[in-house]
């Protein structure tokens, strides 16, 4: 089968919640994936930082195919031999107390969600049912209807309501719009460290390192959704550690498997997540076995192998080298790390279809950015490689 064949198929039998890029991709190493037709494409999306250890990580698919053939999955209801190790890691990584796993990253969120409620009503006192979550304009936390909920995306939201009460929106980087929506039965602020899918969009300096200390006056759970800007995407462990802060919950996923299996977890105080009791909240695969096997690996490849330092120095390479190409149609280019976003005056996805015929795949992302965030295994090589394409095709539009 060709191309147009699998496109069709897809077409016909699949339902149409997605506008991929026309490429099939058949097989993938490293930073590069393959297509049907044999064609070689530097990935600079890495599956939204899911594969930041690469594509098929040698000593994460041994970790993989080992357990596989021991155990995968027991639920819940009973212990295993590979969960408890991956806590004492996340322990000794982070520093937190406590992780309760899951699979999705919208699993995560909602468990952060349920928590701070809980703690709200347990711990803080709110008044039954009055509990309020902040969070800020353009995030992205997932796609269940809770999270909609509070997303400003309209076409996220078109169509699926009634939606979730008890959600305040701020604006993003205004720390006096948060001081303003605070009050008594606030139970937490939720934010993104860089806000990913809005557009790789760092806030002011100061900004956590401000939330939280407002969190803190306020008796308020200060919470990180580090599901994309975390695990060395954006140069360090967590983004959050650029302004040296400490949330009361972070939440982790995609890059915690290596790509190879849906692992999510929320990081947090015995304060905090002692707030569960048996039968509040679960999950049958949650914290299974094969799960927590790929989870270590893939952390241990991250640290051991250099990951998140090499995150920072190619991505201050490749944000320079970036930042030098002239064109009238580039209104920014920013981002941490390895996670980059060019701010277009017009729509991006001809450029990442323009992008995808010179071997190079990326993604649009809130219509007018080309969000550029390979594995971070990649090499400055490799780099200058796409650079080269990158600025032929941004000039091509000239």
């Amino acid at each position: 089968m060709r191309t147009q064949d699998y496109i069709e198929l897809e077409n016909q039998y699949g339902a149409h919640n997605y506008h991929p890029l026309d490429v099939v991709i058949t097989r993938a190493e490293g930073c590069w994936v393959y297509d049907v037709e044999g064609k070689r494409y530097l990935d600079c999306l890495a599956a939204y930082s899911a594969v930041n250890q690469g594509h098929c990580h040698p000593r994460i698919l041994k970790a993989f195919v080992e357990q596989a053939t021991k155990v995968t999955l027991t639920s819940r209801a009973f212990r295993n031999d590979q969960l408890p190790l991956l806590y004492k890691l996340l322990h000794d990584l982070t520093g937190y107390d406590m992780a309760l796993p899951m699979n999705s990253g919208a699993e995560a969120v909602e468990t952060a969600i349920k928590a701070a409620r809980k703690w709200g009503y347990k711990v803080k006192g709110i008044p039954e049912n009055k509990a309020e979550i902040i969070a800020c304009e353009n995030n992205f936390h997932g796609r269940t209807t809770t999270i909609i909920s509070f997303s400003t995306e309209p076409q996220y939201r078109d169509g699926f309501g009634p939606f979730t009460p008890g959600f305040q929106i701020v604006k993003y980087g205004d720390i006096e719009d948060l001081k303003s929506k605070i009050n008594e039965n606030t139970a937490a602020f939720l934010v993104e460290p860089i806000q990913g899918e809005a557009g790789i969009i760092v806030p002011p300096e100061g900004y956590l390192r401000q939330a939280e200390e407002i969190c803190r006056k306020n008796n308020v759970l200060f919470i990180c959704d580090e599901i994309q800007s975390g695990l060395g995407r954006s140069g360090k462990l967590f983004a959050y550690e650029y302004e040296g802060v400490h949330p009361d919950l972070v939440i982790i996923g995609k890059a915690l498997s290596g790509g190879f299996y849906p692992v999510s977890a929320v990081l947090g105080s015995k304060e905090v997540l002692g707030v569960f009791k048996p039968g509040d909240h679960g999950s049958t695969f949650g914290g299974n076995p094969l799960a927590a096997r790929v989870a270590r690996e893939s952390l241990s490849v991250l640290i051991e192998e250099n990951m998140i330092e090499n995150s920072a120095r190619m991505g201050e390479y490749f944000l320079g080298k970036l930042k030098q190409i002239k064109s009238k149609h580039i209104v920014e280019v920013r981002g941490k790390g390895l996670w980059i976003g060019v701010e277009l005056d017009g729509p991006a996805r001809p450029y990442c279809e323009r992008l995808k015929d010179e071997g190079i795949l990326c993604k649009e992302t809130h219509d007018h950015v080309i969000r550029f965030a390979p594995p971070l295994i990649i090499t400055k090589e490799e780099i200058d490689w796409a650079l080269e394409r990158i600025e032929k095709v941004i000039k091509s539009f000239e």
